[in-house]
C-alpha cells in the first residue's frame, strides 16, 4: 500500500530513495473499517488523511436537520479540514468510512516537524493542496452552472467509480438533487448512450 504513497511523492518530489523510505518508516497507516467516523461535525480536527485505499464520505447536517453530502474522498486524495477562519476551529464537517480504508494519518502537530526534516515533504503538500483548490475551484464554477444531467454527466467522466462505490441517495445529494431525480436522469442517460 505504501507503494501508492511513493508513486505519489515521486510525483511531487525530488526526495532520494533514502528519503523517501525514511518517511515511510516515519508516517502512519491505518486500516478503518467500513462505518467508521474519522471526524464528526463540531469536533476539532487535530489529524488530516490521504487515502491509500477506499472511499469516504464528507457531510453535514444542515440548519434544517437535512444531512448534505458535499464530498467523497477515494484513493490518492488528500483529506485536510482547514477551519482556520473559525473562531472555534470546529469542523463543518464530518467523515465517515463508506468502505473498508487504509489511511496516511498525519498528526497536524507534528506537521511542521516532519516539513523541518524534510523541506519536500512541504512542497509536496503545498503543491498538492494548490491542486486540489484549483481542482475543487473548478468543480465548484461548473456545479453552479451545470443542470443536474450536466452534473451525473460530468461525475460519469470525472468519477465513474464514484457511481458504483456510493449509495445513490449520497450521490443524489452530492449532486444537489433527490434520489428519485437521480433514478431519472440515471435512465435518460443510459437511453442516449445506447
Amino acid at each position: 500500500m505504501k507503494n501508492v504513497l511513493l508513486t505519489y511523492m515521486a510525483k511531487y518530489t525530488t526526495l532520494s530513495e533514502e528519503e523517501q523510505q525514511a518517511i515511510l518508516e516515519e508516517i502512519r497507516v491505518e486500516e478503518y473499517k467500513k462505518g467508521t467516523v474519522l471526524l464528526r461535525q463540531g469536533d476539532i480536527p487535530t489529524v488530516c488523511y490521504f487515502v491509500l485505499k477506499g472511499c469516504i464520505r464528507q457531510s453535514s447536517i444542515d440548519e434544517m436537520g437535512k444531512e448534505v453530502t458535499s464530498n467523497f474522498y477515494t484513493e490518492e486524495q488528500a483529506i485536510a479540514n482547514f477551519n482556520l477562519h473559525t473562531e472555534d476551529k470546529s469542523s463543518p464537517y464530518s467523515l465517515t468510512c463508506l468502505e473498508d480504508c487504509i489511511l496516511v494519518v498525519g498528526d497536524l502537530e507534528g506537521e511542521q516537524e516532519m516539513y523541518n526534516k524534510y523541506s519536500q515533504l512541504e512542497i509536496m503538500t503545498r503543491k498538492m493542496m494548490e491542486y486540489y483548490f484549483s481542482e475543487i475551484q473548478d468543480e465548484l464554477a461548473s456545479f453552479i452552472a451545470s443542470t443536474p444531467e450536466e452534473r451525473y454527466k460530468s461525475i460519469l467522466q470525472k468519477r465513474p467509480q464514484l457511481i458504483d462505490r456510493v449509495p445513490q441517495y449520497q450521490l443524489a445529494s452530492y449532486l444537489g438533487i433527490t434520489p428519485e431525480s437521480l433514478s431519472r436522469i440515471k435512465k435518460r442517460v443510459e437511453k442516449k448512450i445506447l
